[in-house]
C-alpha cells in the first residue's frame, strides 16, 4: 500500500458528471468458477517481530526505522510488529476461521540469509521457522502463497553493494531464490518474486519515503527496476531450469497500480494521458515481463528529456537483445495489486525543473470528493476502476492467468474499531467487479484480501489498519479480535461468491450483530491489560516501599534500644 500525492478538485464533479459508471449502476448476483482460490495476505517485515532474535541478520527498513529524524509516523518501529513470529499456531486458527483456500505470506531475506549473502551463512533456525509456517498452513488445507521479496533487503547488501542500484543484487537475489526453492519447493506450488516493486523503487530511491530512504531523482528508481526485472527473470529461469520439472510449480510476480481513467473522455491528450500512467505503472515491469521491453512511451519520453536535460543517454536503462528475449516470457501468471482510481489530466512539465519521475509521466492524478473517503488519505472507494483494470491487463498482456494479489481498504479515521462497516462496503463492491471482469472474460483464478491482520504499515506505522483482526498494539502479547468484516467475506468464501440479494443483505447484518458483542469484549480486555499493567507496575514498586520502610523502622528501633 502507498499513499500517492493527488489533488482534490471540487470542481470535478462538473467535468466529469457526463462520465458515467455503468459498472457501479447494477449489482451483479451469481458465483465464481469452480476451484476459484480465495484467501488473505501479509508480509514478513509488517507482521513477525523478532528482528533481531534466532539469528536474523539486520533489513534495510529494520535499518530505516531504527534512524528516528521522522521517517516513520510516531518513530514507530517493528521490531515486535504483531509478534507473528511467535504466534504461528494461532493465526493458522485465523485463517481456519476464515474459511480461506490460501495464505499469500513473504518469506524475509535477512532471517534466511542474515549478510544477504547465501554463501556466507544460511539461518537453520529461518529456515525450521518457515517450514513449520507452511506445513501448518497444509496440515490445515490451506495453499501458501510465497512472495520472495517483500521490500525487506538485507542491509548488508545495501550498505555494501548500495542495494538495487547494483546489477549484482541479480545474483545474490537468484542464490536467495535457489534456497527458497531448494527447502520449501517441494510443498510450495505458488512463488511471487516481487511484491509491488514500482513501490519499492519509486519510494526507496526517488522520493526517499521508504527504506532506503536514497533520492535519486529521475534515475535511481529506473535503475533499481532495471536490475529488480532482470533478477525476477534470472529466478524464473533457474526455477524452470532446475526446479519445475520436479515440483511442478508456478512463478509470477505482484505488480500493483491503480486504474486511471480519462479526466475528460472526449479530450485526446486526457485519453493519452491516463494510458501513459498505466504504462508507467503497471507497463514499467509487466511490458519487459511480456512483450520483452519497456514501453514506447516512457522510452520516448524519458529518452526525450533526458536529452532536453543536456545527458548523451536516456535516464531509462536498455535492456539488450539478449536481455530481452532472456526476461520476454518469465512469468507462469500475473499477480496484480489494486486499491482505488485516479482521474488524469495531461500536465507537461518543462524539462528544465530537472529530472523526476512526476515530470517523465507530464500528468496530474486526480480525485472526485463524492468517491467515499476511506480515513486514509490517498484511498477512495471506486469499485468500478479495478473491473477496468482487470480488463486492461487481460487484453493487454495476451491473456495471462491473473490472481488478485493485494485488495483492501484501511481504517477510517472515527470508527468502532470492530464495526468496520465500510470495509464490508468495499469488500462487497471491488469483489463484485472482480465478477464482472470475469463475465468479461478475464482469466482471474484468485483473489487475495489484504490484510489478515492489522500490521505495521511502512511509514505511517500503525496508524492505517488493514487488517480483517484487530490488533491491540499497546498490549505485549498483541491479542487479535476478529472485526465484522471477517463474518462477511467468510460468509463470501463459503458462497463462492453472491448466490441472491435475500442472503447477501442477510450478511451485513449478521456481521454488525457480533461486532457489538466483540466491541465490549474488546473495551473489557482493554481494560484488563491496563490494569494488569498497572498491577505488575503499582504492586512491586508498593512492596519494595514497604521494605525500605519497614527496614528504616527496624533501623530506628536498634537506635533508641542501643
Amino acid at each position: 500500500m502507498k499513499p500517492v500525492l493527488f489533488v482534490t478538485l471540487w470542481w470535478v464533479p462538473l467535468l466529469v458528471s457526463g462520465l458515467g459508471s455503468p459498472e457501479e449502476a447494477s449489482f451483479y448476483y451469481g458465483t465464481f468458477p469452480p476451484g476459484f482460490s480465495w484467501g488473505v495476505g501479509s508480509s514478513a517485515f509488517q507482521t513477525e517481530g523478532a528482528w533481531d532474535q534466532d539469528g536474523k541478520g539486520p533489513s534495510i527498513w529494520d535499518a530505516f526505522t531504527h534512524s528516528g529524524k521522522g521517517k516513520v509516523l510516531g518513530e514507530e518501529t517493528a521490531d515486535a510488529a504483531c509478534n507473528g513470529y511467535y504466534r504461528v499456531q494461532e493465526d493458522v486458527m485465523l485463517l481456519r476461521e476464515l474459511h480461506v483456500n490460501h495464505y499469500r505470506f513473504s518469506l524475509s531475506w535477512p532471517r534466511l540469509l542474515p549478510t544477504g549473502v547465501r554463501a556466507d551463512r544460511v539461518n537453520e533456525k529461518g529456515i525450521k521457522f518457515y517450514s513449520d509456517l507452511i506445513d501448518a498452513l497444509l496440515k490445515s488445507n490451506i495453499t501458501p502463497i510465497v512472495t520472495l521479496h517483500h521490500w525487506d533487503l538485507p542491509q548488508l547488501l545495501q550498505v555494501k553493494y548500495g542495494g538495487w542500484q547494483n546489477a549484482s543484487m541479480t545474483s545474490y537475489f537468484s542464490d536467495y531464490a535457489n534456497l527458497c526453492f531448494e527447502a520449501f519447493g517441494d510443498r510450495v506450488k505458488h512463488w511471487v518474486t516481487f511484491s509491488d516493486p514500482r513501490t519499492m523503487a519509486e519510494k526507496g530511491y526517488e522520493t526517499g519515503h521508504h527504506a532506503p530512504g536514497l533520492k535519486l531523482h529521475g534515475t535511481g528508481l529506473y535503475k533499481a527496476a532495471h536490475h529488480i526485472i532482470k533478477a525476477h527473470a534470472q529466478a524464473w529461469h533457474s526455477y524452470n531450469s532446475t526446479w519445475r520439472s520436479r515440483q511442478q510449480g508456478l512463478v509470477g510476480i505482484s505488480l500493483n497500480c491503480d486504474w486511471g481513467e480519462p479526466m475528460d473522455p472526449d479530450n485526446p491528450k486526457d485519453i493519452e494521458a491516463a494510458e501513459r500512467y498505466l504504462q508507467f505503472c503497471l507497463g514499467w515491469f509487466a511490458n519487459p515481463i511480456y512483450s520483452g521491453d519497456y514501453p514506447q512511451v516512457m522510452k520516448e519520453r524519458i529518452g526525450r528529456k533526458s536529452a532536453e536535460q543536456g545527458l548523451d543517454v536516456s535516464r531509462l536503462p536498455v535492456f539488450s537483445l539478449q536481455e530481452k528475449g532472456y526476461i520476454k516470457g518469465t512469468s507462469d501468471f500475473l499477480g496484480l495489486g489494486h486499491f482505488t482510481t485516479r482521474y488524469i489530466t495531461e500536465r507537461n512539465y518543462p524539462s528544465r525543473r530537472g529530472p523526476s519521475y512526476q515530470s517523465d509521466r507530464d500528468l496530474v492524478e486526480l480525485v472526485d470528493p463524492n468517491w467515499p473517503d476511506l480515513g486514509s488519505q490517498w484511498l477512495r472507494s471506486v469499485p468500478w476502476g479495478f473491473r477496468r483494470l482487470l480488463n486492461f491487463a487481460q487484453t493487454q498482456y495476451g491473456d495471462p492467468p491473473i490472481y488478485v494479489m493485494e485488495n483492501g481498504a484501511s481504517q477510517t479515521l472515527h470508527c468502532t474499531p470492530l464495526c468496520d462497516k465500510w470495509r464490508i462496503k468495499y469488500l462487497k463492491g471491488y469483489i463484485n467487479e472482480m465478477l464482472k471482469a470475469i463475465k468479461d472474460g478475464a482469466n482471474i483464478k484468485g483473489y487475495t484480501s489484504w490484510s489478515l491482520l492489522d500490521q505495521f504499515e511502512w511509514e505511517k506505522g500503525y496508524s492505517n489498519r488493514y487488517g480483517f483482526y484487530y490488533v491491540e498494539f499497546n498490549n505485549r502479547n498483541k491479542p487479535r479480535y476478529p472485526k465484522a468484516s471477517v463474518q462477511y467475506y467468510k460468509k463470501i468464501v463459503t458462497a463462492n461468491g453472491f448466490p441472491n440479494p435475500r442472503e447477501v443483505e442477510s450478511w451485513y447484518f449478521k456481521a454488525l450483530e457480533t461486532c457489538s458483542i466483540n466491541n465490549q469484549m474488546l473495551a473489557a480486555e482493554t481494560l484488563l491489560s491496563h490494569m494488569q499493567m498497572v498491577t505488575e507496575i503499582v504492586v512491586p514498586t508498593v512492596c519494595t516501599l514497604c521494605v525500605l520502610i519497614a527496614a528504616v523502622l527496624l533501623m530506628f528501633l536498634l537506635r533508641s534500644q542501643s
